[in-house]
């Protein structure tokens, strides 16, 4: 059971939920993850009535993202929110490597400016924990939370979503406006026709462990002082040269471990994700950082990578989606969800109070929706990087056949024998040019840079 969420809390919510059953809400939210929070706080700090449907045991019980929180949207909500949330430490490190089947090539960025406030706005987290820590601050602004309730349909009157039918006595339930924040398989979004269902090559499906190691086995293996943390990534063998990445992210006394590949990539190359993640805690270069360690929970997760040009139509009558719902992530090396997602939350919140102002919830009036999206980093970033798993599944020779090439041409060069440098430094450009084309590989390299990077 979850930090905050008991079956006490759950009987007292519904008691609550039994005095509201005569009037209408504001708003109906469903989904308790950081999009669907953001907007409850937000409203509820306005002075609306808010409730918010989670279908989990309690918030974040579904959500098995152990990875890094984006949080300038969160700070702006809550400022200096680290010194009370459950964060598990700043990013101050970065590392990127490329993996062969027995080899690495890494490139590690450390910059000690990120261990002043704000961190740099980034920060690594546990889910489970920090989704109860900021529901809890929705309901003290004033939101009622229900958990463990399904919402299976709108309700509808002539074209305009009044409402939602939820798994619970007295399902059917009335609001002005309702937001849908239920995350990357948005069943709902599909049957109100605001988003296709999406191909398997627009969906990541993802395999994560947690790891226990002590505190100062992290800090000393990582390098690492106090709360100070480290973000990798490995390509190539990471994941047997598929399109994806594994990811190690240290947290206070664990590590979130994982690989994440498109299902189409997946399926093509009949690998379970399961099986994908035990051939990378095997592989020699990754078994060291996990030795020691003990495995707490293991979990997959879907996340959607639509494209900038496959959005979906963000509003209709009564009607707007949110976070990874309405597919806003962006898919670069950034990995950047959860701040997309509480800023159309808090995106969301603002032209709901401005469209109860107005006494309009018609798709015309919650319009600003799309405008405040568009004009802000959300959809400035999906322009230019929303697009690039379509440029990367074009260019499959980025993870196997330059890899390969470049960790063998590397291996070359630094080699130590009796032969002068000039003639093995020769030979290791010559095996690299008889393993890749020169100028295709330059082109990519550029084509990369401009839609990755």
């Amino acid at each position: 059971m979850g930090m905050g969420y008991n079956h006490e809390a759950i009987y007292v919510a519904v008691y609550n939920l039994r005095r509201f059953m005569t009037d209408k809400f504001d708003c109906i939210i469903i989904g308790a993850g950081p999009s669907g929070i953001a907007c409850a706080y937000t409203l509820a700090k306005a002075g609306l009535n808010v409730i918010v449907f989670e279908r989990g045991e309690y918030p974040g019980s579904k959500n098995v993202s152990g990875g890094v929180l984006y949080s300038t949207v969160l700070n702006k909500l809550i400022p200096n929110f680290w010194q009370e949330a459950p964060v598990e430490r700043h990013v101050t490190k970065r590392r990127y490597s490329i993996l062969s089947e027995n080899s690495e090539m890494a490139v590690e960025l450390s910059f000690n400016r990120f261990n002043e406030p704000p961190y740099n706005n980034s920060f690594t987290v546990l889910r489970s924990k920090f989704d109860q820590w900021f529901a809890k601050k929705a309901e003290d602004a004033g939101a009622l939370i229900l958990a463990e309730t399904v919402v299976d349909d709108f309700i509808w009157e002539n074209g305009k979503v009044v409402g939602v039918k939820a798994r619970r006595e007295g399902g059917d339930i009335y609001a002005d406006v309702v937001v849908c924040a239920e995350g990357a398989n948005s069943l709902l979004a599909e049957k109100a026709g605001l988003k296709k269902k999406p191909t398997d090559h627009q969906m990541i499906t993802a395999a994560k462990e947690v790891i226990s190691l002590p505190k100062e086995v992290i800090e000393d293996r990582f390098n690492l002082s106090g709360d100070e943390g480290v973000v990798m990534e490995f390509f190539g063998d990471a994941v047997k040269d598929m399109i994806g990445s594994g990811f190690i992210y240290t947290n206070k006394d664990s590590l979130s471990v994982g690989v994440g590949c498109p299902i189409s990539v997946m399926k093509k190359s009949n690998m379970r994700p399961n099986d994908l993640l035990d051939a990378f805690k095997s592989h020699p270069m990754i078994k060291k950082f996990l030795r020691g360690g003990r495995t707490e929970e293991l979990s997959a997760k879907m996340i959607p990578e639509p494209g900038y040009k496959n959005l979906p139509q963000f509003v209709t009558n009564g009607l707007l989606i949110v976070g990874d719902a309405a597919g806003l992530v962006n898919p670069s090396l950034y990995r950047e969800g959860s701040n997309m997602a509480m800023a159309s939350g808090v995106m969301a919140a603002e032209t709901i109070i401005e469209a109860k102002e107005k006494g309009d919830f018609s798709e015309a009036g919650l319009a600003g929706y799309g405008r405040r999206l568009r004009e802000s980093f959300v959809m400035q970033d999906l322009q230019r990087y929303g697009d690039a798993p379509e440029k990367v599944s074009a260019m499959p020779q980025l993870f196997k056949e330059y890899p390969d090439a470049i960790l063998k041409m590397v291996e070359g060069y630094f080699t130590i024998s009796d032969i002068a440098k000039e003639e093995i430094q020769k030979q290791a450009w010559d095996g690299f040019k008889d393993k890749v084309s020169v100028w295709r590989f330059l082109w990519d390299v550029y084509k990369m840079r401009r839609g990755i990077l």
